[in-house]
């Protein structure tokens, strides 16, 4: 029986890794932070561990004698203001994980990264994959920087790590949000308008799914990018909205008005700026890579939505 280790258990996506983990028989082990945490898997058996991110000792326990490490945690920063504290912070994290997994002599990491990792295409004709490498800078936002900076010390470590790149992951199991409060927004009626742009869209439970072939055929030093379906900002909500039957958007918010707002977000507070600021990097996604090595098959779009509507009046947000 496979032994793992879920770092990152209680948050989204590391939940919903640890979900399919055990269902595939795997005994699994899943760290917290907090001893009575469980997030979105109260109901999944798992060894809870307490453990923390800074401590390596804590990290070391948890993985011994494990043959598969999930990393599905980590810095979360977002604004412009401390960037190199922020990206410091970032990879010193992410370097006490690796350590730790070197130090316990577990078999594989598998690093759980972002899309935004991922540049423009540097040829006509396509779109972005794998082969297409940030450029540090670009964004100009914490997040965006340290996920790079996390990935590249994840992949230059000389370990057997296999990177992962999901694309907007929405579904069951967003028990803090982190991805999802557009998605609720939309079903609660209260996003009366939209800006031209497409992004991907990926499964939660595809995204997991992927996880556990990334242990057992993912190649080492590699990343691969976990898409499911490129659409619209519009086509999402108003798909959302026609779920949850409420009323789409309506008003188109023109290109000079985003950057208005941006423009006065760096002065006052504007809660999603971040998300904003990026919006003009959003892009559509190939994920033939994942398909051919990893058998990723993404599940319809609207029964992803459909499910996280359904999983989001389940637990009390809609």
């Amino acid at each position: 029986m496979t032994t793992c280790l879920v770092i990152g258990a209680t948050g989204f996506i590391g939940g919903q890794i640890a979900r399919a983990a055990a269902e595939r028989g795997w005994q699994v082990r899943a760290l917290r932070r907090r001893p009575q945490a469980v997030g979105a898997i109260g109901d999944v058996p798992v060894d809870w561990r307490t453990g923390d991110l800074a401590d390596r000792a804590s990290l070391i326990a948890a993985m011994h004698g494990c043959e598969v490490v999930f990393h599905a945690a980590g810095a979360y920063p977002h604004g412009a203001r401390h960037l190199a504290q922020e990206i410091h912070a970032a990879e010193s994290q992410v370097r006490t994980v690796l350590q730790a997994f070197d130090a316990a002599g577990a078999g594989r990491l598998v690093y759980t990264s972002s899309f935004t990792t991922l540049g423009p295409p540097n040829a006509a004709g396509r779109l972005a994959d794998e082969r297409d490498p940030y450029l540090p800078g670009s964004a100009q936002e914490a997040y965006h920087e340290a996920k790079w900076a996390m990935e590249v010390a994840a992949l230059q470590s000389g370990l057997p790590v296999v990177a992962l790149c999901p694309t907007a992951v929405f579904g069951p199991g967003d028990v803090h949000l982190s991805v999802s409060q557009i998605l609720l927004l939309a079903a609660k009626g209260r996003i009366p308008v939209y800006v031209d742009a497409t992004f991907n869209i990926v499964d939660s439970r595809d995204v997991a799914l992927a996880h556990i072939a990334a242990a057992e055929q993912g190649r080492p030093g590699e990343r691969y990018l976990l898409g499911g379906h490129n659409v619209t900002l519009l086509d999402s909500l108003a798909l959302t909205a026609r779920l949850a039957h409420v009323a789409p958007p309506r008003l188109r918010l023109h290109p000079r008005l985003l950057d208005a707002i941006v423009s006065v977000g760096q002065v006052f507070p504007i809660r999603g700026l971040g998300h904003l600021r990026t919006m003009r990097l959003w892009q559509p996604f190939d994920n033939a890579k994942a398909v051919r090595e990893l058998g990723l098959a993404p599940r319809p779009l609207e029964e992803t939505v459909g499910d996280a509507l359904t999983w989001f009046r389940t637990v009390g947000y809609l």
